[in-house]
């Protein structure tokens, strides 16, 4: 079987390692480029044949202080000197306690104590695990659209796309209500206020289906996965007062959008509104894998065994995780997202109104999405032409990501320039005037 490749055919070295890899890695990852990684440093990617890309995907939301910093390459460095793993399950160690400490100086004060783990699933899992032990309730609520990872827990919450739950079923017990997609309003973009508590109410049947047992509300404060979809200020703030109302926890999935991406360190301070249980990873270990999962103490309540692993508290993570906090800190990431993501809005504003293929844009910070259509009267997704500009942007030297049925997501590094988002940008806009 020939190899298959996406955009234009890449360089020769790249073209061997692609036809190595075809022959022993599983087949189910996605690989929107022919793309062959390299090296990278700041906010740029070079593949193995010395391509330079500007990066606008920071390795999907994880390299938010930029690719090879020489604070995480430091404290790599130190730390492997003396270990890299402590069995923090099993032994104490001081180092997993530093790293959360620091980490909890960035939380609501309420939020008080940590589970550590490897990924964003893990911190999904261990969030619903905790939920379901300390209410000892059944079910659980998620959203639709919605993406929490792929192991079963997460996976049971999860609601994106098809391929990703075909033939895994019978999932545990959760519901799915509807999650705020203006762009797409299934009640016919009514009235805003009318609107958000058609899906309240939506919410609240869900909730009174489950006959008082219910353990949590598991959200993304951004929709990421399903494309970059920002819900309206006063659905969260609703979510909050039923989860009050009804005695259930929210369940805050900052995996994608926290660490700074949309300004602040957790994206549901946006909306004002705090969480009784948080998971965090992607960004919070600077390239080297680590989760946490975090509430206040009096939810935290499990007993010895009954949530576990290996990995979780890793010293090599952990030192990492410490440097790439205290660098977001700072160099003030937050800002630099806010003032970057709002220049960047405004040019992507006008691009809408000038491109028929534009159909929306949307976002906070440095996370932004764009759907692509056929045409702004009939809103059909532009698969194809959501492909092409990807492929075109990727042949010019930029790098973006999709996101939903027909959408692209920005997320670059948030140590970016104005000078690099004009490059990226002005890239963008010419792959669309090609399409188009």
């Amino acid at each position: 079987m020939k190899t298959r490749f996406i955009c234009r055919k890449p360089g020769p070295k790249s073209v061997k390692i692609i036809e190595r890899d075809r022959k022993v890695i599983s087949p189910s990852l996605t690989r929107e480029y022919s793309l062959v990684f390299k090296k990278a440093k700041g906010c740029y990617i070079w593949d193995a044949d010395n391509r330079k890309y500007l990066d606008f995907t920071a390795g999907v939301s994880v390299m938010n202080i930029g690719h090879s910093n020489p604070v995480i390459q430091q404290a790599l460095q130190q730390q492997i000197k003396l270990a890299s793993h402590a069995a923090f399950s099993d032994f104490y160690a001081e180092l997993p306690v530093k790293f959360v400490e620091y980490l909890l100086t960035f939380l609501p004060r309420h939020l008080n104590k940590a589970f550590l783990s490897n990924s964003g699933t893990e911190a999904v899992e261990a969030a619903y695990k905790l939920a379901r032990w300390h209410t000892n309730k059944k079910w659980v609520i998620a959203f639709k659209p919605s993406f929490h990872g792929r192991t079963m827990g997460s996976l049971s919450l999860t609601n994106a796309k098809p391929v990703q739950k075909e033939r895994f079923g019978p999932f545990l017990p959760v519901k799915h209500a509807l999650y705020p997609y203006c762009y797409r309003c299934p009640f016919g973009n009514k009235e805003h206020d009318a609107c958000t508590n058609l899906y309240l109410d939506v919410l609240e049947q869900k909730i009174l289906e489950c006959n008082k047992n219910l353990a949590g509300i598991f959200m993304e404060p951004i929709a990421g996965e399903p494309g970059y979809i920002v819900p309206p200020k006063d659905f969260v703030q609703g979510v909050r007062e039923l989860c009050d109302k009804h005695d259930i926890l929210l369940c805050d999935d900052e995996v994608q959008a926290g660490c700074y991406r949309t300004g602040k360190f957790l994206a549901i301070e946006n909306f004002g509104v705090k969480p009784d249980i948080v998971s965090l990873s992607k960004a919070i270990g600077g390239g080297i894998p680590l989760g946490a999962t975090v509430a206040n103490e009096k939810i935290m309540d499990w007993i010895p065994g009954s949530h576990a692993n290996t990995f979780g508290g890793n010293l090599l993570a952990c030192a990492a995780g410490i440097a790439t906090l205290k660098f977001m800190r700072e160099k003030k990431l937050g800002r630099n997202a806010i003032k970057i993501g709002n220049y960047m809005m405004k040019r992507l504003e006008k691009m809408k109104e000038e491109y028929e293929i534009i159909g929306d844009v949307r976002g906070m910070g440095l996370m932004i999405g764009i759907e692509i259509v056929k045409d702004k009267k009939s809103k059909d997704y532009g698969i194809k032409e959501r492909s092409d500009i990807l492929c075109k942007a990727s042949e010019k030297g930029l790098l973006m990501l999709p996101a939903g049925t027909s959408s692209i997501r920005i997320c670059p590094p948030l140590i970016l320039t104005k000078e690099q988002a004009d490059l990226g940008l002005d890239i963008f806009e010419d792959s669309v005037k090609e399409i188009c």
